[in-house]
């Protein structure tokens, strides 16, 4: 077996006290081509453009400061809790998607309240196509800051990562699961499952079906990649379920209520704008 050598580093270029990193090009390039996606909605279903702009404030403040959050309460408390200033340098890295789903939620719930003509189970139900392309990049950058390892294996697509001292210092050159990778192809899938759902039925899309598809098949694969990645939270290494698992079920569930709900009510017809 040769497994693969995964040496990259973590920064693009530095200029001066400026440094681009490969998560923050592909963090930027999800919310970019998210935009993209939705301002194709809204023309479709006639929504005013100009509300894009602060859409998009909401979602990267939501998103940002709840996967922080979600990162600091759910994984690592008591290193960030005794050192709080260290919660402010995000791009170091550590977002948990369960915190970034719930600040999106949040923050399109404060969006919505003030735009009635964009009711806000129709718009979840549009940011969840995005959102899905979004967590593929994000992904994408937990691979060149070679972090979310997966457990050893002998696989021949396994992965050495050589740049994983700090995680890892007696065993990096171990081949692993490219943990990472296997959430960002299985994102990638359920955006384009999502994107044709929603092409096929545009503005008679049932309220809560795009939702719920993201929700319920998004966090089953985070529930079983789970099992192939390294313990995140020390304090769960004795528990039958890992934190990521935990805190995944709550949100399939909503998703099968959602899904059962859809299912029940009839197409909505296409909203004035």
């Amino acid at each position: 077996m040769n497994p693969i050598v995964w040496n990259v580093g973590p920064e693009i270029v530095q200029l001066g006290p400026f440094t681009l990193r490969w998560y923050g090009l592909l963090f930027a390039l999800g919310f970019f081509l998210g935009f993209f996606l939705m301002r194709w909605m809204f023309r479709r279903e006639g929504k005013p453009e100009q509300d894009l702009d602060p859409l998009l404030v909401y979602m990267l403040v939501g998103t940002i400061v709840g996967a922080r959050l979600g990162h600091v309460l759910f994984y690592e408390p008591a290193y960030y809790l005794s050192q709080p200033w260290l919660i402010l340098q995000v791009w170091k890295g550590g977002l948990a998607s369960h915190g970034g789903t719930l600040g999106i939620l949040i923050a399109l719930y404060l969006y919505a309240r003030k735009r009635p003509k964009q009711p806000y189970l129709w718009l979840l139900d549009r940011m969840a196509v995005p959102t899905a392309l979004g967590a593929t990049f994000i992904r994408l950058g937990n691979l060149f800051n070679s972090e979310i390892l997966g457990i050893p294996t002998d696989k021949p697509w396994a992965f050495v990562f050589e740049r994983a001292g700090s995680l890892l210092p007696a065993d990096r050159l171990v081949p692993r699961h490219p943990a990472m990778l296997y959430e960002s192809l299985s994102y990638f899938a359920i955006f384009w499952l999502l994107l044709w759902v929603y092409r096929k039925y545009g503005a008679k899309t049932p309220h809560g079906l795009l939702l719920g598809l993201f929700l319920v098949l998004v966090f089953t694969a985070r529930f079983f990649i789970e099992f192939v990645k390294l313990h995140q939270a020390d304090f769960t290494t004795d528990l039958p379920l890992r934190m990521g698992q935990m805190l995944s079920i709550p949100f399939v569930v909503g998703g099968l209520a959602l899904l059962v709900r859809a299912g029940r009510t009839r197409p909505p017809a296409a909203d004035p704008a």
